[in-house]
């Protein structure tokens, strides 16, 4: 089993403590793997393993009672809560339908039975959430869930490790390489990544072929996060034209940018809802400052800056770029204080407790300010992509013309065009981190006209 390295570490701890009662949480992002960790923890400890998720479903506080009992009475045991938001959300907290008092029965009598634990009952609790914020304090203080383990998306390194996990039953071409795998699937989690061998295994089976080779891997990331390829889609020429220059204006801003996310890969084919997409390598920054999230701001500007140097027009392909910015402009201002109109001041309640409502923590004169310096913000860095592809017209219209012909185009071809990127110092010719336990973000976009965000890319 390929366990993230922090994790693995945790689990160590756990077991050597096995022996004495220990309340712990575990904080993930959706899918990134709670389940798997607790399941792992179970099968290397040889305890009993309680999950009663379902068993909250209406049945309330009794039943919680009961299942502690047995616990305690088949010690050593772990009890393992997934999803415990479900319950141990916040009383009192923005109930506009209604007080629940069964859920809330339910979370006292949890409380109460986590309090009545003795030092030797030789039994573990663990919990799982993707919403640690809206948490009742009381759950999380010293005695309850008082250690949290942060369970992150896995970087380059571990999921190579997953590959080869889920690729063992699989027959695969000889020359394929895990490490491309994992460096082309940035910000995957370890689902994902089964979701993955699966489809590409499905791919060649539909091929005849006896291996699954690397173009079937790239086809089924392509399918997974787009969609089916639309082959039967009309499109006409003016259009493929446009989203050819749309998502090679997003490349030749982002080339150009120092803090702009490195290309992985653009497609003008036709999936789902999207007409292209492109795919971006954001870097691990634990601080950002203002001219990395501007340098963003620029290059998500440059799709629709693109249309506007090229043809002189704008079209509604922009809607999930103005829909990023906009977010982003809005947390300068009123989140990081990174405005000098509205200064060092935040409105942001990290705890998830805020009692704002439906009302605005701020005056309407301040709020004017705000949507004022959000325009500004977004104008400013649209004006700047439009100056960067002036300034590189020739090689932005050779970039378009060769999506045009191939359809698919990786970072190898912009450096072709482009030469190589001056700032790639910790990136690979991949456009890959060099460092293989650094972690990625994802940061990308989607850009249909109508449709919301969509993950690990940037779509028309």
């Amino acid at each position: 089993m390929a366990i993230y390295n922090n994790t693995r570490i945790v689990l160590r701890h756990l077991l050597m403590i096995l022996m004495h009662d220990y309340l712990i949480g575990t904080v993930t992002s959706p899918t990134s793997g709670q389940i798997v960790i607790a399941s792992t923890h179970w099968e290397r400890s040889d305890d009993h393993f309680a999950d009663f998720v379902e068993m909250f479903v209406g049945v309330g506080a009794s039943r919680v009672r009961d299942l502690f009992k047995q616990a305690k009475d088949k010690s050593p045991a772990i009890i393992f809560i997934d999803e415990i938001d479900a319950i141990g959300r916040a009383r009192g907290k923005n109930n506009f339908t209604g007080s629940n008092d069964e859920r809330e029965n339910t979370l006292n009598q949890l409380l109460t039975e986590m309090d009545g634990f003795g030092t030797n009952t030789n039994v573990i609790v663990l919990a799982a959430t993707n919403r640690a914020d809206v948490l009742d304090k009381a759950l999380m203080r010293a005695g309850r869930f008082d250690r949290q383990i942060y369970v992150d998306l896995p970087d380059v390194r571990e999921r190579k490790e997953i590959f080869e996990v889920h690729l063992r039953p699989i027959k695969t071409a000889e020359t394929l390489d895990m490490e491309f795998l994992a460096r082309q699937t940035p910000g995957f989690s370890g689902a994902d990544i089964a979701n993955v061998c699966n489809e590409a295994a499905l791919i060649a089976a539909r091929k005849e072929r006896k291996a699954v080779t690397k173009q079937d891997f790239l086809d089924a990331v392509d399918r997974i996060v787009g969609g089916l390829e639309k082959k039967n889609k009309i499109i006409t020429v003016g259009e493929k034209e446009t989203i050819a220059y749309h998502e090679a204006g997003h490349a030749t801003v982002s080339w150009m940018l120092e803090h702009a996310a490195p290309l992985v890969k653009v497609t003008i084919v036709p999936r789902g809802q999207s007409l292209g997409a492109a795919w971006y390598l954001p870097e691990e920054r634990l601080i950002v400052r203002p001219e990395q999230m501007l340098d963003e701001m620029c290059a998500t500007m440059g799709g629709r800056a693109a249309e506007r140097v090229i043809f002189d027009k704008i079209s509604t392909g922009a809607l999930s770029d103005l829909e990023k910015v906009t977010k982003q402009a809005r947390a300068m201002v009123t989140i990081y204080g990174l405005n000098e109109e509205i200064g060092n001041i935040t409105y942001y309640d990290s705890s998830g407790q805020d009692n704002y409502g439906f009302s605005k923590p701020y005056s309407e004169d301040t709020a004017r300010k705000i949507d004022a310096e959000i325009s500004k913000m977004i104008e400013a860095q649209y004006q700047r992509a439009i100056q960067v592809l002036t300034e590189n017209k020739d090689k932005l219209t050779t970039l378009a013309e060769r999506l045009l012909d191939k359809e698919v185009i990786f970072k190898e071809d912009l450096e072709k065009i482009f030469g190589k990127r001056p700032f790639d110092k910790d990136f690979d010719k991949l456009g890959q981190e060099k460092i293989e336990s650094k972690e990625e973000k994802d940061t990308s976009t989607s850009d249909n006209g109508t449709l919301e965000e969509e993950p690990k890319e940037n779509k028309i």
